[in-house]
């Protein structure tokens, strides 16, 4: 039996659910193609050295005006389009006096995308172009593989008590996602104007960096991913017994909580890094990526497991 995989289309989704499938797909695409390009045009900034030449350092300095330029072009359509999902939810949230996960990242944007701008502009100072290209694909990335989990685990009236399981725990899963986006948030703010009293150059950067840091994308994937792969699991390999599915539910309660937590680790081990200037914008965004793919990673050893014919009883998972 060929293996299963969460980007498989569900046979039984409808005609909407299908254009929003290949719509976020398009954005991904998009985003991914803009992303690779911005970075090539971002690269001279990365050789520029005071202690070259005089007429070297004269020429580097209007290929780097030059490629800002380019890269500014090229952003934009990520700005009105890749992330125009992400206005929509920050926007939603405001309306409704919220801090969902949408508003951090949108104010990560913005933040850097317009002093990006304006520098392009006086043909001075730091651009994020790369950063927020890079963000954008990064977090689209993230969402897609959410949505196909969640997707994925929709299918078929034969798995009520894991879904009741996966109803019960995002909850607390998403009030604690809340929690932490609202103090990431809070935080970011504040160290950015301590940032620009004490170092301004630095000010924009730390402050992306700590906005990028607050997406809580891998937190999100948490459960998804876990349930998904659980049901995977059963689609392929089905229960046998109550005390086998009671058992799988256990384990899949087992890895969503490692990925939750786990993922909060990650976090605040990376805040503090990004909080005193050593993590660029771009670090952040690839830490946030690596989070959330290392959460799939670990969900899929579910369906790894059961398709292998390891089943654990309660007190193995629980050792």
């Amino acid at each position: 039996m060929r293996a299963y995989s969460i980007f498989t289309i569900p046979a039984g989704l409808s005609d909407e659910q299908r254009r929003q499938r290949k719509h976020m797909l398009a954005r991904l695409g998009l985003a991914w193609l803009v992303m690779m390009q911005v970075m090539m045009f971002a690269f001279p900034g990365y050789l520029r050295s005071e202690t070259m030449e005089p007429d070297s350092l004269a020429l580097m300095d209007k290929a780097i005006i030059l490629m800002n330029w380019a890269g500014l072009v090229l952003t934009v359509p990520v700005m009105l389009y890749c992330a125009q999902p992400i206005w929509v939810g920050a926007w939603n949230s405001l309306k409704k006096f919220k801090v969902g996960m949408d508003v951090p990242v949108a104010l990560g944007i913005i933040v850097a995308f317009i002093p990006s701008v304006v520098n392009t502009w006086q043909r001075q100072g730091e651009v994020y172009f790369d950063s927020v290209s890079m963000f954008v694909a990064f977090l689209l990335t993230a969402r897609y593989l959410e949505f196909c989990a969640r997707q994925s685990i929709s299918r078929g009236q034969s798995f009520d008590r894991v879904e009741q399981f996966r109803a019960g725990i995002s909850v607390r899963a998403n009030t604690l996602a809340f929690w932490f986006v609202l103090i990431q948030v809070i935080l970011a703010l504040v160290l950015g104007v301590v940032w620009f009293f004490y170092q301004p150059d630095h000010a924009v950067a730390v402050m992306v960096a700590l906005f990028v840091m607050s997406c809580p994308c891998a937190m999100s994937m948490s459960v998804p991913t876990a349930v998904a792969a659980a049901q995977a699991g059963l689609m392929v390999q089905p229960a046998q017994s109550d005390a086998d599915i009671s058992a799988l539910i256990q384990r899949t309660e087992h890895i969503s909580k490692q990925n939750l937590y786990g993922s909060i680790v990650w976090h605040l081990l990376m805040t503090p890094l990004a909080a005193v200037g050593l993590v660029s914008p771009w670090v952040a965004a690839v830490s946030m990526l690596l989070s959330s793919l290392l959460v799939a990673l670990n969900s899929w050893r579910i369906y790894r497991q059961r398709i292998s014919g390891n089943h654990l009883s309660g007190s193995e998972v629980t050792a």
